[in-house]
Formats: structure tokens, C-alpha cells, sequence
């Protein structure tokens, strides 16, 4: 009898426009593992990258190729093995899938979705029964899906250096810089939490944007090039106790002259190979430069506590259909969007 086939979309790395729709059997769960039918996928930058053949984060993700791409899912249980799981729970994924709790380990990053990992821009797909998260009941396929990489993301440069159930809750300003998946969700989670908000974007519409959903201040960084000093007007020469640091050399050195005494630098990208010439007496001021990287299990965990608490809603700015996967990938490097990207597999 032959293989039940299933559509997934794979890449040999070697650009956009090469990306293709392909079929496969479709996967079982084997011991400990849950079968689990993809509803909706969220687009990430990374997945550009890595369809482009210009991801190259860490060395041990290695450059399985060619490889289906994607790490973000909502989809629902259609078989386990696991007493964990049950047919017809919702569920997201993990994006690195051995990484449960504590700090990141190079050996995690070998368990990427999407890279080296086989991704999730499919139609079903297996994961270990560990490498799952129940989904909040009050959110939509839609929504569920960009939990895994921006909002834990985000989550752990807010919350990251406390301890596991104390999450930030006022007296903080956080700086944002830009309006894209990452930048949206740490709104979201600063606005509920009671903080101070401040986002700089060089689209005014997408300033407004940020408006409607909780920030407290914007700045353009276009029409005003010396924004650390609007960000040092507006907290009162106090500075930004958190910043998401989104630009790299080229925004590094301002982040450094707005940052608050004893603040935190997340720095989401990798940075530029260029000299950078920033101002390291800023570290006199006890700043903490950081890069961030998604989070464990339990830290997604707890921030789905939390989103549930608020009723946090992530912000979807287009959705696409299976078939149009390579053009949601196209529109999201763009940069047009606001928030999310997503990509709908089930019917």
C-alpha cells in the first residue's frame, strides 16, 4: 500500500525565488512523539535567511540542505505517543527543541526548527512530546502562531535575567527599536506589564501603529537622526532601563548614549563585522550588553500564563495561503509589514 503523501514547501538554500512546493510521505509519530497537523505558520526573518543560504547564527546549525524551512506553528494533535498529548489538543512548538530550561547551550542550537532541524512549513509534521506548548483556548490559529520566536523572544529580553515567575510589572522604561514581529510582541508584553514605552520606527504609519496598541512615545529615526536625545528628553535624562537593540553598529553606539545606569542592551541581530565605534564608558554606568535568543520551555510557558492574564493578542499584518508561502516570505523581507507574517496551511 503506498505512503500517504503530504505538501511541504523545501529549499536547497539558494534563494527565494527557488523555493518549492514539493510532496512527501507523511510523517508517524514513533516512541514518545506526537503527530501533529500544521493549521497556521508564522513567517520569521530567519526563514529568509535561511531559504537565501545566509543564515550562519552559530556555527553548529550546520547546512542540511535542501530542507524544509520554518519554525513557528499552531497546529492540532492528530496521534501520540505520549501521555502528555492527547488527539485534538492545539499546540506550539519550541523553536530549539532540547532547549527545556535554564540558559542556551551550543548543543540546543542543534535542535533548531528550520535550520538544522527539518522546519515546519508543511503539511504534518512529528515532534517529541517535550518539544511541544498548550495553546491559550482564547487565541485563534492565526494569532497562536507567532508565540514561539517573537513573543518568547521578546518575553526573555524583558523577563530574561529575572527569576523564573517574577516578571517585570512598572517603574521600567523599555526602548524599541522598530515595528517588526520581535519589536510588536516586547510592546504588547511592556504595555501589559505597566511599563513605559518608547518606539522609533522611520514610517510614521507604523508609528501611529504602535500608538493604538500601547506605546507611550515614538520617534521617528528618520526625520530625527539624534533620537538617543529624544529618548533622554522624554525619560527625563534618566534613560531606557531596556533596550531592544535592532540595528546593530549602526545603532549600537546611540543605545549606548540613552541607556539607563545599570540598564540592559538586548541585541536581537548579529553584529556587523564592521569596527564599531561605541562608547564603552557607557559599561562604567553597570549597562549590561546582551545578546538574545529565544528562550526555554519554561519561559515560554510562563509567558503564555501571562498572555492569557492579558489576553495579549499578537498583531497579524498579513496572512497568506499555503500555495503563497514563497510570497509571504517576499513580503516579509520586504520590511512593509507591521507585526506578523502568516502563512495558512489547514483548510
Amino acid at each position: 500500500m503506498p505512503d500517504e503523501q503530504m505538501k511541504q514547501w523545501v529549499t536547497s538554500q539558494d534563494g527565494l525565488d527557488n523555493l518549492t512546493l514539493t510532496t512527501a510521505p507523511k510523517p508517524t509519530a514513533g516512541d514518545g512523539e506526537v503527530l501533529v497537523k500544521i493549521n497556521t505558520v508564522s513567517l520569521n526573518y530567519r526563514d529568509t535567511e535561511v531559504v537565501m543560504g545566509l543564515y550562519g547564527h552559530h556555527a553548529s546549525v550546520g547546512h542540511a540542505e535542501p530542507i524544509v524551512p520554518g519554525s513557528d506553528i499552531c497546529g492540532t494533535v492528530v496521534s501520540s505517543n505520549s501521555d502528555q498529548w492527547r488527539e485534538g489538543q492545539r499546540v506550539m512548538a519550541i523553536f530549539n527543541q532540547s532547549h527545556l530550561t535554564g540558559q542556551i547551550h551550543a548543543e540546543d542550537m542543534s535542535s533548531g526548527l528550520g535550520l538544522p532541524l527539518p522546519g515546519v512549513l508543511c503539511e504534518y509534521r512529528a515532534f517529541p512530546a517535550s518539544g511541544l506548548v498548550a495553546v491559550p483556548d482564547y487565541l485563534s490559529n492565526e494569532e497562536a502562531c507567532n508565540l514561539p520566536i517573537a513573543s518568547v523572544t521578546a518575553w526573555m529580553a524583558i523577563n530574561g535575567f529575572r527569576p523564573l515567575g517574577q516578571c517585570a510589572s512598572g517603574g521600567e522604561t523599555v526602548l524599541i527599536q522598530g515595528t517588526g514581529g520581535v519589536a510588536v510582541a516586547g510592546l504588547q508584553i511592556a504595555h501589559a506589564a505597566g511599563l513605559k514605552t518608547i518606539v522609533t520606527s522611520s514610517s510614521d504609519d507604523k508609528l501611529e501603529k504602535a500608538k493604538k496598541i500601547g506605546a507611550d512615545a515614538t520617534i521617528n529615526y528618520r526625520t530625527k537622526e539624534d533620537w538617543e536625545s529624544d529618548v533622554m528628553r522624554i525619560t527625563e535624562d534618566k534613560g531606557a532601563d531596556i533596550i531592544f537593540e535592532n540595528g546593530g553598529a549602526q545603532t549600537l553606539c546611540k543605545s549606548f548614549d540613552c541607556v539607563a545606569f545599570g540598564g540592559l542592551i538586548n541585541c536581537k541581530e548579529e553584529i556587523s563585522k564592521n569596527p564599531m565605534h561605541t562608547n564603552v564608558l557607557a559599561l562604567r554606568r553597570n549597562v549590561t550588553l546582551k545578546g538574545i535568543l529565544n528562550g526555554p520551555k519554561e519561559r515560554f510557558e510562563e509567558m503564555t500564563k501571562f498572555y492569557e492574564k492579558h489576553q495579549i493578542r499578537p498583531v497579524v499584518d498579513k496572512t497568506f495561503e499555503f500555495d503563497e508561502a514563497k510570497e509571504g516570505l517576499k513580503y516579509l523581507f520586504s520590511g512593509g509589514h507591521f507585526g506578523k507574517v502568516v502563512v495558512k496551511v489547514a483548510a
